[in-house]
């Protein structure tokens, strides 16, 4: 596909840098040409500099012919603009970042007024991550699929894991509930598991299990599942504000840490059910005044990763038994953080990546039958769970799935049927209709038929 990506900030050139990698053709516009000149540096695209809410460079970059623009720059207004602009000049589809908290509640009619393909705003996608990992805080990620009947979560075995040191047919068929391990990382090694397929402790280890019995699940490998009452929130930004605001309808008590005394006042006016204090987060004393110790979750949203990093270290030795969620902007060392005793590490502009490759993906298709609904990435951003929608002219549908010779390296992981989630053995089955994960280590998936030999 033909694709421009106008702003080449975190966010855009994650977005531009994963369309090179799939050999979209990709070209990205900033008003920046140093911007434009180190991206080139680094990977496959054309670059354009100027103003991407202008005809003139839209028509430079060849806006008639693409498939998609994406507009990612700072300023909601430029993006909405480049958007309405490109689809005048005859861009296929359009992408909008909108990250505005005033435009949160209007985003349906903005998509729908502008002829968008979608609206994305990383900010509320991070705090929803924040959210499923607070419901399952055993787990280190969490992603909801088949209409949210179905959970993929990802946790680090030890010794009292019922699951280690056993190959997994024997430990999963004493299991009471439904699940499936659908991929390990051990050391640098990622690995699709068989049946035969021994967990180690220290491995991480993803799991599709139906989320009515997630928690039954844990209990049964032997991991607490202590619901979270008490949360801590270090930095009242735009992460902060869209996860207080789910968490201000719940029975938790929640207190939010911030440095800049006018934030910390709006906030404080937003949430009044909600403890607000203003002050410094990285001050010691003030943390252990506020409840560090007695707090479920500690989660550190500043704009500083390095801050981030090192208050979540501190919050984990100061209270080893509080779950610590820590916001990344910049991944260069993420192979570096995930060795760091830090729970759950939620990075932005992946989960925004993700979410705009899954529209790539589904426009790939014609559109009538365009099958994938959702993809993530997991285990360190190594693994893509994808969940396609089972359409009419599927080949496999009728077909056992044993007698389908599925590629290497991928494994179709569940199935949500007329809201039954059906973990699959080899005499099942697709239907029409039918929602299914499949995760691979390899495989660049947009249609189905495609894990086929």
């Amino acid at each position: 596909m033909n694709i421009i990506v106008v702003g080449i900030g975190k966010v855009g050139y994650t977005v531009a840098e994963q369309l090179a990698i799939e050999n979209h053709d990709v070209t990205i516009i900033d008003t920046n040409e140093d911007v434009i000149n180190d991206t080139l540096q680094d990977i496959d695209v054309i670059g354009v500099i100027g103003n991407g809410a202008v005809s003139k460079t839209l028509i430079g970059a060849g806006v008639d012919e693409c498939d998609m623009l994406i507009a990612l720059t700072g300023s909601d207004e430029l993006n909405i603009l480049t958007c309405l602009l490109a689809k005048k000049l005859g861009a296929g589809s359009t992408i909008a970042r909108v990250r505005n908290l005033d435009y949160s509640n209007d985003l349906k009619i903005i998509k729908d007024s502008l002829g968008l393909t979608m609206a994305v705003n990383p900010e509320r996608e991070a705090a929803a991550e924040i959210q499923r990992i607070l419901k399952f805080p055993t787990a280190r990620n969490v992603t909801f699929f088949g209409r949210d009947q179905v959970d993929l979560l990802s946790f680090v075995a030890n010794k009292n894991c019922a699951l280690t040191d056993k190959a997994l047919k024997d430990s999963f068929s004493k299991l009471r509930t439904q699940a499936l391990a659908c991929a390990v990382e051990r050391g640098d090694e990622v690995i699709i598991p068989t049946g035969d397929f021994v967990i180690k402790d220290h491995d991480t280890v993803a799991v599709l299990t139906p989320t009515k019995t997630a928690p039954e699940f844990f209990k049964q490998i032997g991991f607490k599942t202590n619901d979270i009452r008490n949360i801590m929130i270090i930095g009242g930004g735009k992460i902060a504000v869209y996860l207080a605001s789910a968490l201000s309808h719940l029975s938790v008590n929640t207190t939010i840490i911030e440095k800049n005394l006018e934030t910390a006042l709006d906030l404080s006016e937003r949430f009044p059910n909600i403890n607000v204090v203003h002050g410094d987060g990285t001050n010691r004393s003030l943390l252990l005044e506020e409840g560090l110790l007695e707090a479920d979750a500690f989660i550190c949203l500043t704009g500083i990763d390095e801050e981030n990093i090192v208050l979540s270290l501190f919050a984990k030795n100061a209270s080893p038994n509080v779950k610590t969620i820590t916001k990344v902007n910049h991944t260069l060392f993420r192979e570096v953080i995930k060795t760091l005793d830090i729970d759950s590490v939620v990075y932005p502009k992946f989960t925004t990546a993700n979410i705009i490759l899954t529209s790539v993906r589904a426009k790939q298709n014609d559109d009538e039958r365009s099958e994938v609904t959702q993809l993530t990435r997991i285990i360190n951003n190594k693994v893509e769970a994808i969940e396609f929608e089972v359409s009419e002219d599927c080949r496999l549908i009728g077909k056992t799935l044993a007698d389908l010779r599925i590629r290497k390296n991928i494994l179709l992981g569940s199935i949500t049927r007329n809201n039954t989630v059906i973990i699959p053995k080899g005499s099942d089955s697709l239907q029409v209709g039918d929602t299914v994960v499949l995760v691979t280590t390899t495989e660049r998936l947009s249609a189905l038929d495609d894990i086929l030999e």
